[in-house]
């Protein structure tokens, strides 16, 4: 399980199941770059498997990334339905990391990878929206089986409430954060926030203060929103936003 601040919007959560591999060599039998081919060459063959893609440079392609725990550090992305996609991070395992397990870095070496279940299986199964996991509708559960994989099952969209929408408007001060509004915003509205889009900013000239303006989609999965329940939390939010984070909403 992994919990973090996020952002709002169609493929993102504050809580999502990340599966994680490791595999560790002989130091003294196996360079970085021997280790660093290995991985490539095992995460390669995964995502193959998965998407059904040919291995080679048309299918897949590799990047530079930082990440805390590897060193150095690698993102995979395949180009699946006409756009490139990133799959997973992975890298050759940092020394403190080896250390902190009790390990010798002069002894072993090692490689480590993590992959968004949720994600991966938006892409196999054509699943548009995260929060669907989260949703207790059977109309959504059922259509799903151990089997899924095997049988190349899609999902299938059933009716989609109407959504509501609203706007805030602010002064925002010199440290303002995006994820702290949207933490804001999950805390008060949960699953029926469906994202939080920022539609405008400027800098007034005068006066040199910055504003920002975000749109708010509520909606929810299973019932039709009204207006005026939306309206009470959003002006909760209006008000954590104003004591919390001392902006000035206009």
């Amino acid at each position: 399980d992994v919990y973090r601040r996020d952002e709002i919007d169609a493929s993102h959560y504050p809580a999502f199941h990340q599966c994680e591999g490791v595999r560790l060599f002989d130091a003294t039998k196996v360079s970085r770059e021997e280790i660093m081919e290995d991985l490539k060459k095992t995460l390669e063959g995964l995502a193959a498997h998965l998407f059904q893609l040919r291995t080679g440079e048309d299918s897949m392609r590799w990047l530079d990334e930082y990440f805390p725990f590897t060193d150095p550090s690698v993102e995979l992305e395949i180009f699946y339905n006409g756009d490139w996609m990133e799959v997973l991070g992975c890298g050759v395992i940092h020394h403190d990391v080896l250390r902190n397990a009790g390990l010798d870095p002069a002894k072993v070496h090692g490689w480590a990878f993590g992959l968004g279940l949720e994600r991966l299986a938006m892409v196999l199964f054509g699943i548009p929206d995260i929060r669907l996991f989260w949703s207790d509708d059977p109309r959504f559960s059922e259509q799903f089986s151990q089997e899924s994989f095997q049988q190349k099952i899609k999902f299938k969209p059933f009716s989609k409430y109407p959504p509501v929408t609203k706007d805030i408007s602010m002064w925002i001060p010199a440290d303002f954060q995006d994820n702290d509004l949207c933490e804001i915003i999950r805390d008060e509205g949960g699953d029926q926030v469906e994202k939080v889009d920022l539609i405008d900013e400027f800098q007034n000239k005068k006066t040199w203060k910055a504003s920002k303006t975000f749109r708010v989609t509520w909606r929810d999965m299973s019932r039709t929103l009204t207006n005026e329940e939306v309206n009470s939390k959003h002006e909760q939010v209006l008000s954590r936003l104003r004591d919390e984070l001392q902006v000035e909403t206009r």
